[in-house]
C-alpha cells in the first residue's frame, strides 16, 4: 500500500518536522504500507482564508498526480481540510481529512471536544469544520497556541528543552478547555499532533489527547482495506460526484499555466 501525505508545510524552513513527520509516519504504518510526505512552497505561511485556498489549489493538483502515479489512497495532513470535497470528488483512490477523520474518531472517545489550534486564525475555521461533519453541538470551545510552524523545529531537531516547553505550553492551553467541560483534547494541527505522539496514554486532566496524524494515517490505511475488501467507496450522487476527464485536465492546466518554470 502506497500513502500520499500532503503537508502544508515548507521542505526546507520545517526541515525537522518533516523529517520526523515522514520518519513516525512510516514508523506506525502497517507491514507493506509506505508514506510518502510532500510539503508546499510558499508554505501555509500567512493564516488566513486567501492562503488556505492558495494551498488547497496546489494540494488538488498533487491529488490528481498522486492518482496518476499510482498511489493507493491521499491524505490531506493539514488540519483544516481545504480543498477535502474537491479532491474526494475528483479522485477515485481514497481521500482521507486530517480533520474530518480525527473529529470523527475524538467523538468516540467523549461527549464535548475541545480543540487547540496552532493560532486563532483557525478557530473559527474550526468551528465550521464542525458544522460541515455535522458536529457542531459536540465542539465545547476552540483556543490557539499563538505559534508558527517554525516554532516547533527544535522540539522536532530532538532538543528535550524545546519539546518540553512546547508540551508544556500545549497542555496549559488545553487545560482551561477542560475546566470548562471539554472531555476529549485535539490537537488541531498535525504539528502538535506529532508532539504528542510519543507521549504514550497523554491526557489533560482526565481528557484524552487523540494524535491526529496516527487517526489519519490509520484511517488511510483501513479506507484502502475497505476499498480492496468489498469496493466501499464514497457516494457519486450529488455528494461527490465524479469530475470527468475534461474537467480534472482543465484544472490542471489553469495550475499548469501559473506555476513558475522549472517547478
Amino acid at each position: 500500500m502506497r500513502i500520499f501525505w500532503q503537508s502544508f508545510v515548507d521542505q526546507a524552513t520545517s526541515a525537522p518536522y518533516m523529517a520526523r513527520l515522514a520518519a513516525y509516519l512510516n514508523e506506525i504504518a502497517a507491514p507493506g504500507t509506505t508514506v510518502h510526505v510532500e510539503g508546499i512552497t510558499p508554505a501555509d505561511r500567512d493564516f488566513g482564508r486567501l492562503s488556505e485556498l492558495r494551498c488547497a489549489i496546489q494540494a488538488i493538483d498533487n491529488g490528481l498526480a498522486t492518482q496518476e502515479n499510482g498511489f493507493d489512497a491521499y491524505v490531506m495532513g493539514h488540519f483544516q481540510d481545504p480543498g477535502l470535497y474537491e479532491l474526494r470528488s475528483a479522485l477515485t483512490i481514497p481521500v482521507i481529512g486530517t480533520g474530518e477523520a480525527t473529529l470523527l474518531a475524538a467523538s468516540q472517545l467523549g461527549r464535548r471536544l475541545g480543540l487547540v489550534t496552532l493560532d486563532s486564525a483557525f478557530e473559527v475555521w474550526h468551528y465550521e469544520q464542525a458544522d460541515r461533519y455535522g458536529l457542531s453541538g459536540r465542539i465545547a470551545h476552540v483556543t490557539g497556541m499563538g505559534c508558527r510552524p517554525e516554532d516547533f523545529s527544535a522540539a522536532f531537531a530532538g532538543d528535550a528543552t524545546a519539546k518540553a516547553r512546547m508540551l508544556s505550553d500545549f497542555a496549559a492551553c488545553a487545560q482551561p478547555l477542560v475546566e470548562r467541560g471539554a472531555d476529549v483534547i485535539i490537537p488541531a494541527g498535525v504539528l502538535p499532533g506529532l508532539l504528542i505522539a510519543s507521549e504514550h496514554g497523554f491526557k489533560v486532566g482526565y481528557a484524552p489527547v487523540v494524535n491526529c496524524a496516527a487517526v489519519a494515517l490509520k484511517s488511510a490505511e483501513m479506507w484502502v482495506q475497505l476499498q480492496r475488501l468489498n469496493g466501499t467507496g464514497p457516494s457519486r450522487g450529488p455528494s461527490f460526484a465524479l469530475a470527468n476527464d475534461r474537467a480534472r485536465q482543465d484544472f490542471r492546466a489553469v495550475v499548469a499555466r501559473d506555476k513558475p518554470k522549472g517547478s
